[in-house]
């Protein structure tokens, strides 16, 4: 009896641990993705993509290893690319048409490609930019990436990123947290996404790594070594400069594949490489006319609506998925689509009921889909609230309409010179359709916020900073540490939600807490140890009182010689509302806090 009660049961483990394998192999057998999302990198600055004055080998031999989307489109600029990426949805829908001004945080209720991998049991890591919000709960550590090291902004340097961060030995914030880090930039986001990966692949873990680099974004910034192949070529310093952070960041993926091939895990590794808009600095315009550097034959550039600002490469490889020998597939293609697609791909079945903008190209990857006759519409906003066609394209086949009031045709114009609008009448009108049924559908949207939740027991202490004012269209917003230091005038509210009543200390800054500046004193020049990278000397702003308005209360103090900040403790009643922040100068000059610390009190009531 007690041999067959033993034998059932060894059985029974049996079955449960090759059910249990099975699973476990089956999980493993699912592709590693990694997305790498260069900053500024456009279609034209790639050697592979004809560029003579560049060198790109590592990425010119994943160009002629991967299936290459030849007509790919993104957002002119880099917060809307990657709202649109995270999401598979337009970024206007969701709230995320600007880089700046509260309107780069992506609103709360969106499910993050991150959140959908996590969900099906992939680690989840982001090394490098992220852009879509800064404080809870709109922060990547709040979004679905398990392991998180990052800067803040939309840039190293950027007004809400650690003071005087230059891209070489900065404070970057690993899953929130303050932390010093030896290298370059470009290097410290491979450096660490390794780690990540293998750490992984050692616990035989499917992952999911973002690396998105802040490179080759202004400031130009990179190591005497990559620039100098290109100043000796007499590109001007700009151009030198810009390549070569691309220089490094292909020496970067050569790498990265190298690791994968030594771990012996490149074979089920799905690569991606792409860029979040048009060139910034590898060509330069007057008018429609080409005047310096390589565009692949396209106008426009970071920013612009015709093609050259949102045509940017796509490359993907997966050897295992059979995507590992050089091929071009030129339909219509976008951001939007990526989410879906890898839905699909690496067989995630735990996905919440979304309704995507973007659509699963995966038959067309494999060239089982025809793909006619589609429509797609970008813009570039960059405003408190978008405006109808305001720097548009509406793209279908070869027909591109632009601002609604261009029509080109880029098999007969690629260069989109000759607006040949008055002769297709019929072509307008359907697109014109196309984007009135656009617009009826995102405005929708438009009158929403996204706000930053101040109070919480997951991040009780909070860092508000000039980046994210909600500003009038005249006035300009101070979002890099240059405009502070300038001393840019302006003043700006934030959208917050205080989640509980309670007290709340609320310091006013105008220099950030860790550069130990009083008040009213000048910051002094900086000056890099590792380049020629410089900040002025700041102004000082010689500041009497200060303000502080939360939903339409406003408390006022005089400002004390010999201090840093003025703190406010204050009672606030649970809720969303407006908060602004300010000085006084001794001129009567009102002038935003570019930097507000709130910290939850005790004796809080949970309302």
């Amino acid at each position: 009896m007690m041999m067959n009660l033993f034998t059932r049961t060894t059985t029974l483990f049996l079955v449960l641990y090759s059910f249990l394998s099975i699973k476990s192999c089956n999980e493993i057998e699912r592709p590693n993705v990694i997305i790498i999302v260069t900053d500024d990198q456009g279609y034209g600055d790639i050697a592979a993509h004809g560029n003579k004055e560049i060198s790109t080998p590592h990425i010119d031999q994943l160009h002629n290893e991967s299936l290459r989307l030849t007509n790919f489109h993104v957002n002119p600029t880099c917060a809307p690319t990657r709202s649109a990426l995270m999401t598979g949805k337009d970024a206007n829908r969701v709230g995320v048409w600007h880089t700046v001004m509260g309107r780069s945080m992506l609103y709360e209720e969106e499910h993050t490609m991150a959140d959908i991998f996590s969900d099906n049991n992939y680690a989840t890591g982001l090394f490098g930019k992220w852009h879509l919000g800064d404080n809870y709960p709109f922060s990547p550590q709040y979004r679905g990436f398990q392991e998180v090291l990052t800067h803040k902004g939309g840039g190293v340097g950027q007004t809400p990123d650690y003071w005087n961060n230059d891209y070489f030995d900065d404070v970057y914030f690993r899953n929130g947290k303050e932390e010093k880090v030896e290298g370059y930039c470009t290097d410290v986001w491979f450096r660490e996404a390794l780690s990540f990966i293998k750490k992984n692949k050692e616990k035989r873990q499917p992952f999911f790594c973002y690396i998105s680099t802040n490179a080759p974004h202004a400031p130009l910034n990179v190591p005497q070594s990559y620039a100098k192949p290109y100043l000796d070529k007499g590109l001007d310093d700009n151009r030198a400069k810009f390549y070569g952070m691309i220089s490094n960041i292909d020496d970067n993926i050569g790498a990265l594949r190298e690791r994968l091939k030594e771990w012996e895990i490149d074979d089920n590794t799905l690569i991606i490489f792409m860029s979040d808009n048009g060139s910034a600095y590898g060509a330069s315009f007057k008018g429609k006319e080409l005047i310096s550097g390589y565009n692949a034959g396209m106008i426009g550039t970071k920013g612009s609506p015709f093609e050259g600002g949102h045509r940017v490469p796509f490359y993907v490889h997966w050897k295992k998925g059979h995507l590992d020998s050089g091929k071009d597939v030129n339909h219509l293609t976008a951001h939007i689509d990526i989410l879906p697609t890898l839905i699909q791909m690496c067989g995630l079945t735990k996905v919440p009921d979304i309704q995507f903008d973007g659509m699963d190209i995966s038959e067309v990857i494999r060239g089982e889909s025809e793909n006619n006759n589609r429509i797609l519409i970008g813009d570039s906003q960059r405003l408190e609230y978008p405006k109808k066609w305001r720097n548009s394209y509406v793209m279908m086949d070869q027909w591109r309409l632009i601002n609604g009031t261009e029509l080109y045709d880029l098999k007969l114009d690629p260069g989109q010179t000759d607006n040949i609008f008055d002769a297709h009448p019929d072509i307008v009108k359907e697109l014109h359709e196309a984007y009135e049924n656009y617009w009826s559908s995102i405005s929708k949207t438009f009158d929403r916020y996204a706000y930053i939740k101040l109070g919480d027991d997951i991040e009780s202490n909070s860092t508000l900073t000039a980046h994210d004012w909600h500003v009038s269209e005249q006035q300009k917003v101070p979002w890099n540490q240059d405009f502070i230091r300038k001393g840019v005038e302006g003043d700006g509210v934030w959208k917050v939600n205080f989640t509980k009543t309670g007290k709340y200390k609320i310091a006013l800054r105008r220099w950030p807490q860790e550069s130990n500046l009083q008040l009213n004193e000048s910051s002094p020049a900086y000056y890099s140890p590792s380049s020629d990278y410089s900040l002025p000397k700041g102004k000082m702003l010689n500041f009497s009182r200060a303000y502080l308005t939360i939903g339409g209360k406003t408390w006022e103090k005089r400002i004390v010689p010999n201090t840093q900040s003025v703190v406010f403790e204050v009672e606030i009643q649970k809720g969303k509302t407006d908060l602004k922040a300010s000085f006084k100068t001794h001129d009567n000059i009102l002038q935003g806090a570019y930097y507000v610390y709130v910290e939850k009190m005790s004796l809080f009531k949970s309302i």
